[in-house]
């Protein structure tokens, strides 16, 4: 009964291996959604239509296509249309990378979009150069805008890193699904404290980032 299913065999140190496996996938596409969407927001802003257009394309494309569906397509298409066998592993990073790019990039462009157009033109009547006004007017005031909406971003990824087991990751709640299936007969109660566990596991990896933006918050506001 309660949690003794978790000193059953290898249980826990198999919940500990997917819950890395998924710390993995979660954190390796945040951080280069960061550098990669940062660098998006601001080619979003680009003076060329063609750039623009380019953009916004590959935003709705990524936001109309499910998720579900990019892991699809790259994990079985490549395979069968290129002979291209690729981890599961590497398809969720790709496909995660390329979702949190594009949100990303619009939360940068929105937020830089957002100051107000006056503190750009009496920088420019100061003779401030392009660089300088993103320097020291866009980048900090677009930090403080951009950061509820990226944290928020960020828990979401981690949270869908759990479609990672639908092509096969053995990630945290793929093993307790698994630990769930081999108790059934034995403990019909053990898928309650199973995904209560896992429950707790996504909070304690998403909570500090919520902690985190809270306190920088607060900081900025001094």
């Amino acid at each position: 009964m309660g949690f003794d299913w978790l000193w059953e065999g290898q249980n826990a140190l198999r919940l500990g291996q997917g819950l890395w496996l998924t710390a993995q996938i979660s954190f390796i596409s945040v951080g280069l959604s960061l550098i990669a969407g940062t660098l998006f927001g601001l080619l979003m802003r680009a003076k060329s239509p063609m750039v623009r257009l380019s953009c916004q394309f590959y935003l709705e494309t990524i936001r109309i296509v499910p998720i579900l569906v990019w892991l699809f397509m790259l994990y079985f298409g490549l395979s069968t249309w290129f002979g291209w066998h690729i981890s599961g592993f590497w398809v969720c990073i790709w496909v995660f990378v390329l979702w949190g790019t594009a949100e990303m990039g619009d939360l940068v462009r929105g937020a830089l979009a957002s100051i107000e157009k006056h503190q750009i033109e009496s920088a420019k009547a100061l003779g401030l150069k392009p660089w300088q006004i993103f320097w020291y007017i866009e980048l900090p005031q677009g930090t403080r805008r951009v950061l509820p909406g990226v944290i928020n971003l960020f828990t979401r990824m981690i949270k869908t890193s759990s479609l990672a087991a639908l092509i096969g990751v053995i990630e945290v709640v793929k093993v307790g699904q698994q630990i769930i299936e081999n108790s059934l007969l034995t403990n019909p109660t053990t898928s309650f404290f199973v995904y209560g566990l896992i429950f707790v596991l996504y909070f304690l990896m998403c909570y500090p980032l919520s902690l985190w933006a809270s306190r920088l918050e607060k900081r900025w506001q001094n």
